[in-house]
């Protein structure tokens, strides 16, 4: 016992084993509270659980807290004060804590930097360098039992710390390095297939390099204010793919063909982003986070990353001995060498993506100047279509895939290039494309509330409210119409990767993303940088993607450990959503198509032209065009049901694990959630009376 106690008590003696549960006024409401089940990752915790000796004290002090599963008196450890504070609990507060049962607990001094008795569990607190006592509020379910109240102590520098130079620099191009697959391998992959040429594709790196770092700029400082990079997400290149082979647009050619089809995708980008900002700046983001909850956020963003399996392993075959080569790489870096560090740093985990890219890619390089790939009287710059000798057309697949000097990216690009808004003419606005990337919009928001939730948790001394969420998903939706207007191709959001970036770095400081947001812009204007970038050879991008969707799906569920994972509703739950998102979209995309029809396309992308075949039909094409898109895409499909289910179906708070924002109450009490969370330069001031996007 502390000695802060009013007077010592004897300790108990050592009872029967288990001891028998305590009595309490209101009966447990779930098996798991009956049977004395602690869950990791669930919001039940008792002072026994937590290491700590029961005694009446600290069973009255445990009545005072809410439960965040049904709004009953949750069982908490009192706070614990170390010896050499010299003050007892109760001279802390101003009012003792009150029996039973209050509608708002009465504040708490403990130490922000300990869990129940320190970081090691043992009763000794844990000081943080500028951290000393401050008010806190009930933490949420996630936090209580993850350990993750002294997350703090386990990142090298939290979210408003400004390290030096050189650490700035350096974690900094860490950052960005551990997240490059994200950033360009969406351009790589959507170019392509609108029929680009090289030099296209390096103008379009280097476009999303320069917005990435605007929008990553505006984000820290106007948005969420977490250190969260923003790019060219996942979640839009499915309708991008679908816009691009639509059925219309299969009689362009070459360069025509790129540029319309890229203002096409301007206009809907444009009009879904518009939507977005509304949704978020009107507050009615802080209505539809009622319906958002780990159960659908989890199946919601796995089905991203599970969608594109058609596109992964098919296309890193075309040259197997280059392909496996880049998935086995990337897999022994990130798993069995992760544990390795060089100089305090997990290198091997953290480059995963970038050393294997580089060993792989002067690998390839070593064999085409060797003339592994070299067959006589062959010429790899020819098209296949040109090619009339029998036996360089059965070697035309392999130079073109094995080879690394076929594309002319880098020799083509420019020095110097300014990315320009408009640079690829005025916008086609079209409601049919513009309808479905609306749509997409709030599947991106929903994959933006869980990064929220997540990162949070890391580098944040407590969880934003609903006006700082809806704020950022408002902000997001401005940044994205930027995109629109510059012409990346897809939207921009929140990359879901960045999470698990921040987890492994363990650096939660927004000024490093912010100066990586500053080198990201300079390189941007250097067009040898995105011709370089864009010289990696195809089979490497898919072999690349097979490991970033894998670890996309394996992140969307890792939001089921906020929630109840072994319940059996939310087992149900998600099983249902991932699978008929798989199932439903395959229906739409075989319907209507003959065993002997030629397709202009490859198999690949086969799955983005249901538009014109798909089962729906009306008399409105443009109806048919949307319900066929829409309901081909494997993440609307799993929104849809895991919305519905996880709303309709009961379940308590703590089962659904119902994500715990903070609200105004609590920012009047902890000094600390405004200062992570308030706008700069006095901005939030003037828009106090703005009660939904502020904090």
């Amino acid at each position: 016992m502390s000695s802060s106690d009013p007077k010592p008590k004897p300790k108990p003696k050592p009872g029967p084993w288990p001891p028998a549960p305590e009595s309490s006024a209101l009966p447990p409401s779930t098996w798991a509270k009956r049977t004395g089940f602690r869950p990791k990752f669930s919001g039940e915790t008792t002072a026994s659980h937590s290491g700590l000796l029961s005694s009446p004290a600290s069973a009255r002090a445990t009545q005072t807290l809410p439960d965040l599963e049904a709004g009953q008196p949750r069982l908490r450890p009192p706070p614990v004060s170390s010896v050499a504070d010299g003050e007892s609990d109760k001279n802390k507060n101003d009012k003792p804590p009150q029996p039973l049962p209050l509608p708002t607990p009465a504040p708490v001094k403990r130490r922000r930097d300990s869990d129940g008795g320190g970081a090691n569990g043992s009763g000794d607190p844990v000081r943080r360098q500028n951290r000393v006592e401050e008010t806190v509020e009930v933490l949420p379910q996630s936090m209580a039992d993850d350990g993750l109240v002294a997350r703090n102590l386990h990142m090298k520098y939290g979210l408003r710390d400004t390290p030096g130079l050189v650490p700035i620099g350096f974690y900094g191009l860490q950052h960005y390095l551990s997240m490059l697959g994200s950033l360009i391998l969406v351009p790589l992959v959507i170019v392509p297939a609108m029929g680009g040429s090289h030099e296209d594709i390096a103008n379009v790196v280097s476009t999303v390099l320069f917005v990435c770092g605007i929008t990553t700029l505006l984000h820290t400082s106007f948005g969420s204010r977490l250190p969260l990079i923003q790019g060219p997400s996942f979640v839009f290149l499915a309708p991008a793919l679908a816009i691009i082979n639509s059925p219309e647009f299969q009689g362009l050619n070459g360069n025509n063909n790129f540029k319309h089809i890229m203002r096409e995708l301007q206009g809907a980008i444009i009009i879904g982003s518009a939507f977005q900002a509304v949704l978020g700046y009107s507050g009615l983001m802080s209505l539809i986070l009622r319906l958002i909850n780990p159960v659908v956020v989890a199946p919601t963003i796995a089905a991203v990353g599970l969608s594109f399996y058609s596109y992964g392993f098919p296309l890193a075959g075309k040259c197997l001995e280059i392909g496996v080569v880049q998935i086995l790489l990337v897999i022994i870096f990130a798993l069995y060498l992760r544990k390795i560090s060089i100089l305090s740093h997990r290198i091997f985990l953290i480059y995963a993506v970038p050393l294997s890219l580089a060993i792989t890619w002067a690998a390839a390089f070593l064999l085409t100047e060797a003339g592994a790939y070299t067959y006589k009287g062959c010429d790899p710059n020819v098209p296949v279509s040109n090619v009339v000798s029998s036996h360089c057309r059965q070697y035309m697949t392999r130079m073109k895939y094995c080879r690394v000097d076929t594309s002319h990216a880098l020799r083509s690009a420019h020095w110097f290039r300014f990315p320009y808004p408009l640079q690829w003419g005025v916008p086609i606005f079209s409601w049919k494309m513009s309808l479905v990337m609306c749509v997409v919009s709030i599947i991106a928001s929903v994959d933006s509330v869980g990064s929220y939730h997540a990162s949070s948790l890391l580098v944040a001394s407590s969880p934003p409210t609903h006006g700082v969420v809806s704020r950022a998903i408002g902000l997001e939706g401005l940044t994205s119409l930027l995109a629109g207007l510059w012409g990346t191709g897809t939207g921009s959001t929140t990359l879901t990767e960045n999470v698990h970036t921040i987890a492994v770095t363990k650096m939660g400081s927004r000024r490093v993303v912010e100066l990586g947001a500053c080198v990201l812009v300079i390189f941007s204007l250097v067009g040898k940088v995105g011709g370089f970038l864009a010289s990696i050879p195809q089979v490497m991008v898919a072999s690349l993607l097979c490991f970033m969707w894998a670890m996309f799906t394996a992140l969307g569920l890792s939001n089921l450990r906020y929630s109840e994972a072994g319940s059996s509703r939310n087992i149900i739950i998600v099983g249902l959503s991932l699978f008929f998102s798989l199932s439903i979209p395959a229906y739409f995309q075989q319907y209507g198509i003959s065993p002997n029809s030629n397709l202009s396309v490859p198999s690949y992308y086969q799955p983005y032209i249901v538009a014109s075949h798909g089962p729906f039909k009306s008399q409105y094409k443009e109806v048919n065009y949307v319900m066929n898109t829409l309901l081909s895409m494997n993440m609307v499909v799993a929104f849809i049901m895991a919305v519905v289910l996880d709303n309709t179906v009961p379940g308590s708070k703590q089962e659904r694990g119902v994500y715990v924002w903070s609200d105004g109450e609590t920012v009047t009490r902890e000094p600390a959630l405004a200062k992570d969370y308030e706008l700069p330069f006095r901005v939030g001031r003037f828009f106090r009376w703005v009660k939904w996007v502020g904090i």
